[in-house]
């Protein structure tokens, strides 16, 4: 699962029941957060969320300005056997303030490594994004063992540009990648309903003043080369796009999907998925 937060913006502290119970309802193994608020020597939203969930917290690097930060996190059913942070660079290639929270996690199909990101906003960012999207596929490279056997890196975030932007299809194989032998299969192509899957979308009551709704911003890709059918898209939906309580969480839907976590065994029904039970 993929989901933006919107920090503390908005309606923040009504906003929170709604956040608890959509991640309940769909009770995700791995979730990747984005715009999670921290509290300087107080309270951390990843690790209050993970505590009604049951699940192990990771957050990423905490800059506090006025007693608060904004950062990525990620959440696991399962133990992290390593946590990593790494800033992420502008288009001169100087660091930013983006960065992407990578972890391992101990799960009953072997290591997994997950990782989640936000990429630079402006619409006229896109060589900001192309810069970053280049350090995380460098990233996953080193990291993803190998291919031919392990489970893929899954990546997840609130890239800030759309299926057909050069950022995205730096990542999906459309256009040369940055790394010879990594692409990652978008699995809203593969397992969403037809529809467009706008995350960013005019439905939702934080978009009444929103420049440019209607956008499929938020993303949930499997790294490729992989032993087939391992980490395969089984299905993929949006959460979160429905008020709970008369509140919709966050200016942005999630990303849910299901992933193969097996190899089919002979005479076997095929394998069942990783994702909400």
């Amino acid at each position: 699962m993929s989901w933006n937060l919107w920090w503390r913006f908005g309606p923040w502290a009504e906003r929170q029941p709604a956040i608890a119970a959509v991640l309940a309802a769909e009770r995700a193994d791995l979730v990747g957060l984005q715009e999670v608020w921290v509290e300087e020597g107080g309270a951390n939203q990843a690790e209050i969320l993970a505590a009604a969930t049951g699940l192990h917290a990771a957050v990423g690097e905490v800059r506090f300005r006025d007693g608060l930060a904004f950062t990525n996190a990620v959440l696991s059913r399962w133990p992290l056997r390593t946590v990593e942070h790494h800033r992420l660079p502008r288009a001169d290639g100087s660091p930013s303030h983006r960065q992407v929270v990578l972890v391992t996690v101990d799960a009953p199909v072997g290591p997994i490594t997950f990782l989640t990101t936000h990429l630079d906003w402006p619409f006229d960012a896109s060589a900001a994004r192309v810069a970053q999207v280049r350090a995380i596929a460098a990233l996953v490279a080193e990291r993803r063992g190998d291919p031919a056997t392990a489970f893929p890196a899954v990546l997840t975030g609130d890239l800030n540009a759309v299926p057909d932007a050069d950022e995205v299809r730096l990542l999906t194989g459309a256009t040369a990648p940055t790394v010879p032998g990594l692409v990652f299969t978008d699995a809203w192509a593969v397992g969403g309903d037809g529809g467009p899957g706008h995350t960013w979308d005019r439905r939702n009551a934080h978009l009444a003043q929103a420049t440019w709704p209607q956008r499929r911003l938020d993303y949930l890709l499997v790294s490729w080369p992989r032993p087939k059918p391992l980490g395969s898209v089984q299905r993929c939906w949006l959460a979160g796009d429905r008020p709970v309580g008369g509140v919709t969480a966050s200016d942005h839907y999630a990303v849910v999907a299901d992933l193969r976590t097996d190899l089919p065994r002979v005479g076997s029904a095929d394998a069942g998925p990783i994702g909400p039970r």
